[in-house]
Parts: structure tokens; sequence; C-alpha cells
């Protein structure tokens, strides 16, 4: 696995073997940050279900001012802390190891806010999609402009709206999918 784009491009990134994560593929990751262009250079960066950490190690790579990793399993964390030292990015990076709620929770009451929220649930729990996404949906901490994207199966069904969410695009490849969620437009 390798960084796609950026500063850091082709540099080689640990994985765990097995699969036990399920990192997303590289040409996922060079989808999206191609949708996302310039507007990553200077932003926080919320990588939440991080696995690997390579989805915000691109956006740091693509010019992110912080990466803000989500991660609740150990060797995982662990496998972040080292891609991260291994590119000498970890100044601009903090991890925080608890569940995705609780997380997003303890950044909301630190009154952060980002212009991207990744989210790459586990594809089997249907409720982590729907719990995370109501959150973000009812919290102040997507900045105007920002994005909530969703990795998901391609086949999984998500709303179009929410409360304070809509989604803008979903692209797909392969068997996944991502969805790009933003504020909506006041009527």
């Amino acid at each position: 696995m390798r960084v796609v784009g950026g500063t850091y491009r082709s540099r080689a990134l640990k994985s765990l073997r097995g699969r036990a994560l399920r990192p997303t593929s590289a040409r996922l990751r060079e989808t999206l940050f191609d949708i996302l262009g310039p507007t990553v250079e200077g932003s926080v960066f919320v990588d939440v279900y991080a696995g690997t950490g390579a989805v915000g190690i691109e956006a740091l790579s693509r010019g992110a001012r912080q990466a803000i990793f989500i991660e609740n399993h150990a060797a995982a964390v662990k496998l972040i802390r080292s891609n991260l030292n291994s590119l000498r990015m970890a100044s601009k990076a903090d991890i925080l190891t608890m569940d995705a709620l609780r997380g997003l929770e303890l950044l909301s009451s630190r009154r952060l806010h980002a212009q991207f929220f990744f989210l790459d649930p586990p594809y089997a729990d249907e409720e982590e999609y729907e719990r995370v996404l109501d959150f973000l949906d009812r919290s102040p901490m997507l900045t105007p402009g920002g994005r909530v994207i969703v990795e998901h199966p391609k086949r999984r069904a998500l709303p179009d709206y929410l409360e304070s969410l809509e989604r803008v695009r979903v692209v797909g490849q392969g068997d996944a999918a991502l969805s790009f969620y933003r504020l909506a437009l006041a009527a």
C-alpha cells in the first residue's frame, strides 16, 4: 500500500496482514482526492474508523493542515502511529483511541471545526453508518463548504437528506461507493 499523491506520493504505508482491516483502495483514494482537489490544502481532515490511516495520511500528503484519526483497535492505532512516524507527519496528526461516536463527541466538546469528515465503518455494521451520520447531522463541527464523505458498499442505500446534511454526489468504484454530503442550503 502506498500514498497515491501529494508530497509523499509513492511512499510505502504498512498494513496489517489478514482481514483485520479493509483499507480504502488506492484507486478509491485517488478518486476521492481528485474530487476534493485543492480544497484539501490547509484543511482539518477527520479520518473516522481510520484503520491504517491511509486516507488521513493522503490528506496530509496533499496539504491538509491537520489530520485527526479516530480508531478503536489497538493494533490499528499502533499501525497509524508507525505510518505517521515513518513519514515524519506525527506533528500534524492527532490519534483518538476510542470508538467513532465517542471520538466525535470529544471533538465536538473541544469545539473542533473541520472541512472534511471521512467515514469508513465496517461494511456489515449498518447501525454504525446511521449513528455517526446522525451525530454529524446534528453537530456544528462541519464548516460551511465542508464535506462528510462516507465509504460504503455500492448496494447499501444511504439517505439523500438528513436534517442539515444533503447528499450531493455518489461515486461508485468496484463494489465500493463514496457518498458526499454537505450542509443543506436553507430554503
